[in-house]
């Protein structure tokens, strides 16, 4: 079954739950969402593995939903542990009957990824169970099926932003006009103009990409158009140049507006008739490329000031794709993140590992100036900082703000690194001590009610995930 099946196990006689998830899911609001259910019985001497194993040969949810009764049911306790070790690639989320954090905490601390309090409420179960879902493969949702078919799951995320972008790319792919693509740094530029040579009638030909801004300015034009021999001091053979590298496929001119104005004049003359003479030869040589052009800058800005030409802007402006920076699609980090580590633990060969709540929260908080090239580099030193099976808020390394030590301090900046220490600090201990409060507080040398307050106090226990859900504990298994 596809994202958005959920697996709702109740105990008998639990009538309550079932009516409150079916009418919830029934108001049109949870339409992406589809139930299995299955009742548990409720009486004593049960082997519930083996009904659970049963149920998962036959099921294959998103997200388990259990509901948890303690008064009712004693063992629902033992169960959720059961459900969580059975099912233990989806996320579980209990439902409860108390509000107390004791209780609440010790259906976390036996795996829980989430947890509701009865009776439910649509604007609260909702937003769990959809906040639940993305930790889950991508691959089996509406736009996962498209970038399947396309060939384009190397674009990770679902975001709006990002969706427009890549319904759009078949079609540009098709066709032979030049594309501007514009973005930040670090947004995928290149892969996605790679994309659209490799969707096009273009993709058993070269694609060629040229970094214009690492090419000295006295070089750039050697290296698109070539020499011949004798064309200047050490010129001792004649040399190809990068258009001519391409015919017949795609020329990728990544920050284009770092290209000299000589450099631009000949390139414009060459988009508008597909003929570029070598430096040093009187012959004229003819190129069948596709030119995909990108800048990193407003080029506008480049055009008012006189250092890029607008005849040649136009010409390579006919079509144009804007990738969203990082930061106006914060959604697509848990997925990211996901990807990268996944990536860094195959090619450390090294177990995969699981990312906490607050190294997820320490990661949307940010506001990645480099985007998902520097988010795939933290991601990376963080698989090599982490020790241990779960990557935690301290493994997450990002840099001060500009201007914060300046505009901080010397007081603030101590309160700051003591807080992140303590933090850190106490990530580490939960985890050495598999989230068991009692033992934790035991080895930091305090009573249980003070260090549950200094959990508060650093949101391991309160701090909100987001918005309309509930705080979840550091050591919570995400996936």
């Amino acid at each position: 079954m596809g994202r958005g099946t959920t697996l709702l196990l109740t105990f008998e006689g639990d009538f309550r739950l079932r009516s409150d998830v079916q009418s919830i899911l029934g108001l049109g609001l949870g339409g992406e969402f589809q139930i299995q259910e299955e009742v548990l019985p409720a009486a004593g001497g049960v082997d519930y593995g083996l009904i659970l194993r049963d149920v998962q040969a036959r099921i294959s949810p998103s997200v388990v939903v259990l509901g948890v009764i303690q008064s009712a049911h004693p063992h629902a306790g033992p169960v959720l542990r059961l459900v969580c070790n059975q099912f233990r690639d989806v996320s579980v989320m209990a439902v409860l009957d108390s509000t107390r954090p004791e209780d609440v905490f010790a259906m976390l601390e036996l795996g829980a990824t989430d947890f509701a309090v009865r009776p439910l409420q649509a604007h609260d179960f909702l937003p769990r169970l959809r906040r639940l879902q993305p930790m889950m493969s991508e691959s089996a949702s509406p736009i996962g099926q498209l970038k399947e078919r396309l060939g384009l799951n190397q674009f990770v995320g679902e975001s709006p932003a990002l969706t427009e972008v890549i319904k759009l790319i078949p079609k540009l792919a098709r066709c032979d006009a030049s594309v501007f693509i514009t973005g930040e740094t670090g947004t995928g530029k290149e892969m996605l103009a790679r994309a659209l040579h490799y969707l096009s009638p273009r993709a058993s030909r070269p694609f060629i990409p040229v970094n214009c801004g690492a090419i000295p300015a006295e070089l750039v034009e050697n290296e698109l158009f070539g020499h011949e021999r004798g064309a200047f001091t050490g010129a001792t053979s004649s040399a190809r140049g990068l258009i001519h590298d391409a015919d017949g496929g795609t020329l990728f001119l990544d920050e284009i507006d770092s290209l000299p104005l000589q450099t631009q004049v000949k390139l414009l003359r060459f988009l508008q008739d597909r003929t570029y003479r070598p430096l040093g030869s009187r012959e004229i040589h003819e190129a069948d490329i596709r030119v995909v052009a990108a800048s990193n800058t407003e080029i506008e800005e480049a055009i008012r000031a006189g250092k890029f030409r607008s005849d040649l802007f136009y010409r390579i402006n006919v079509l144009t794709l804007k990738l969203p920076p990082l930061r106006e699609r914060k959604g697509d980090i848990p997925l990211l993140a996901k990807h990268f580590v996944s990536k860094c633990c195959q090619a450390a060969r090294r177990p995969p590992l699981e990312i906490s709540l607050a190294a997820r929260q320490k990661l949307m908080c940010y506001d990645w100036p480099g985007n998902v090239r520097e988010l795939e580099n933290v991601i990376q030193r963080a698989v090599v900082l982490c020790e241990q099976s779960t990557i935690h808020s301290g493994d997450i390394v990002l840099p001060m703000a500009p201007g914060l030590a300046e505009s901080s301090s010397f007081k603030q900046l101590k309160s700051r690194v003591i807080s992140d220490f303590e933090r850190d600090y106490l990530q580490r201990l939960l985890a050495s001590h598999q989230g068991n409060i009692t033992r934790a507080a035991r080895a930091a040398g305090k009573d249980r009610r003070a260090f549950w307050q200094l959990l508060r106090k650093h949101n391991l226990a309160t701090a909100s995930a987001a918005p309309g859900v509930r705080p979840l504990p550091d050591n919570v298994r995400l996936l």
